[in-house]
């Protein structure tokens, strides 16, 4: 098994269907802050539904169109990333990030993201990176601009969460902006 390590305590490593009681553990104490902006937090509500996220991302990853990983902070799940969206063929990849609330303010999604972008643009050669996020949630897109990236444009009213439709900010970076 791979990790990478982001600070002295905190790592990045896969997410898969096997660690499904701590993930939904973990869903458990973040869905509240996760949910408005992941819609998956919540469906992930009991082990058989955390199970079944997880081995869709799995399934994907096998796939080669998406991957899930988690980050560990002094050894509990405390958050991830993911390639939502992730197309070899078209050269592109949409990134997401989420955190539970003990574990903000460390810069811990920025540099797991900064890990993902780095392995989609230089392993596997892809020429953009996407980031969507509601233009309400601004600790996403304050991550969004501490990666580089651009702020493309604004898709409204573009998914329903709760009897609300909402906008999606879509930020990007292009290989060649990547330092």
């Amino acid at each position: 098994m791979f990790a990478v390590d982001l600070t002295e305590d905190a790592q990045l490593r896969p997410l898969e269907p096997w660690q499904a009681e701590e993930f939904l553990a973990h869903m458990d104490r973040a869905r509240a802050t996760v949910d408005p902006w992941i819609p998956w937090a919540s469906v992930s509500t009991d082990l058989a539904s955390a199970t079944a996220t997880l081995q869709r991302y799995a399934d994907n990853a096998a796939r080669d169109t998406q991957r899930l990983y988690g980050i560990w902070l002094n050894g509990t799940l405390v958050g991830g990333t993911m390639f939502v969206a992730f197309n070899a063929g078209s050269g592109n990849c949409e990134v997401g990030v989420w955190l539970e609330p003990a574990a903000t303010g460390r810069g811990l999604v920025t540099r797991a993201a900064r890990v993902l972008i780095d392995w989609a643009f230089n392993t596997r050669g892809l020429q953009r990176a996407e980031w969507h996020c509601n233009p309400d949630n601004t600790d996403s897109s304050n991550v969004a601009r501490r990666l580089g990236m651009t702020c493309e444009g604004r898709l409204r009213s573009s998914y329903p969460w709760n009897g609300v439709r909402n906008d999606t900010e879509i930020w990007a970076v292009l290989a060649s902006e990547w330092k």
